[in-house]
């Protein structure tokens, strides 16, 4: 009975090895691929060569998804190939992505999750940091939080698209995990807990409930929470399991936010719209009259083209006291015909109109 089974583990082993050999192979024989585009791109393109194509990304991992028949979830199939296509892009010429640092941030992790591991990640102290570093072509692409399913949101970002000739180019939707961390071993004996604003606000239920007498401290970021809580014996941060394993931190309370869905909506800005894939956004920027019917003889032009509205948020203009720009998200691409006939419109009736970017919707 032990010999047969054992007969038959070796039998399956030695099958697993074959598959891996083989996949190794493939992997190789894909990479070689990409290294001959990298080439003929570098020798009959005029202008600067786009390596990274979101539109084509998108639509790989789409069709891999479409074509997954398991056992293996179709997330986890897409994020292994997520990470075959960025050494392989690594290999043409490694993308600089620039985030809100310090290492250990929800903004990284949501840059890992789109453009794999094998990119160059450059951590930035605000915001406004990495839309400059993009502007300046120091970075290729950066990775900005734009809002929260539970907190909303971050108008700060939202305010930098004013004046920003950047696009959007592409979106990251990330499931937000906030664990208790702290050189202690034991919740009863924190003073003082450090995390970001946003974070705070997530968890201020539990906080109550189990941590009512330290005091709460906002910081710019949830890793430099956890660089802090390293640093001082009786503090505890509210961080990712990435930020424990880089500043060394014990994990006292997993998943401590009050929504068990928390997730944060990133934006990844470039120079370039992406072209259209078929599952794509639009990102607006809106101004009208201060008037009676201004927001709806505004907008009015989506419904009458059949477009669908995801999002809008108001914020101030900065121009004069009760001005008002609108952000607006809508489902199609700017070269979809519908669309583009409803933004010709728009223009038109609006005193402010900017295009920030036509992207992929978000694929894992």
């Amino acid at each position: 009975m032990i010999t047969g089974s054992t007969t038959g583990l070796d039998t399956i082993r030695t099958q697993i090895d074959a598959i891996d050999l083989e996949l190794l192979r493939l992997i190789s024989e894909r990479a070689r691929c990409a290294q001959q585009v990298a080439q003929l791109k570098t020798e009959f393109s005029n202008a600067q060569v786009q390596f990274y194509r979101p539109e084509r990304e998108a639509a790989v991992l789409r069709r891999i998804k479409d074509a997954n028949s398991g056992p293996l979830a179709d997330e986890e199939v897409a994020r292994l190939f997520r990470e075959i296509m960025s050494a392989c892009l690594a290999l043409e010429r490694p993308l600089n992505v620039a985030f809100l640092g310090p290492e250990g941030t929800f903004t990284q992790a949501a840059a890992l999750k789109h453009f794999g591991h094998s990119v160059i990640t450059r951590a930035l102290n605000t915001i406004s940091d990495i839309f400059r570093e993009v502007e300046s072509g120091a970075c290729d692409f950066g990775v900005v939080p734009v809002e929260n399913s539970t907190e909303g949101v971050i108008s700060h970002t939202l305010d930098l698209f004013m004046n920003s000739p950047l696009k959007i180019t592409g979106e990251v939707c990330l499931r937000i995990q906030h664990h208790l961390l702290s050189q202690l071993t034991e919740s009863t004996a924190i003073r003082v807990l450090y995390s970001h604003q946003q974070s705070l606000a997530q968890c201020r239920g539990w906080l109550d409930r189990n941590l009512p007498h330290a005091e709460r401290i906002a910081v710019g970021s949830n890793a430099e929470a956890a660089r802090l809580a390293a640093n001082e014996k009786h503090a505890a941060a509210i961080a990712g399991i990435q930020a424990a394993e880089i500043y060394q931190l014990n994990v006292l309370a997993e998943r401590i936010e009050d929504e068990p869905g928390n997730t944060t909506r990133f934006l990844v800005i470039g120079a370039h719209d992406a072209p259209a894939t078929g599952q794509d956004k639009t990102s607006l920027l809106l101004s009208c009259r201060n008037q009676a019917g201004g927001l709806h003889d505004l907008i009015a032009p989506l419904a009458a083209h059949g477009i669908s509205m995801t999002r809008i948020e108001s914020r101030p203009s900065r121009r004069e006291i009760w001005d008002y720009v609108f952000f607006i998200d809508v489902i199609g691409h700017r070269d979809d015909s519908a669309l583009r006939s409803a933004l010709t419109h728009l223009n038109t009736a609006s005193l402010l109109f900017k295009v920030l970017g036509s992207y992929p919707v978000a694929v894992l």
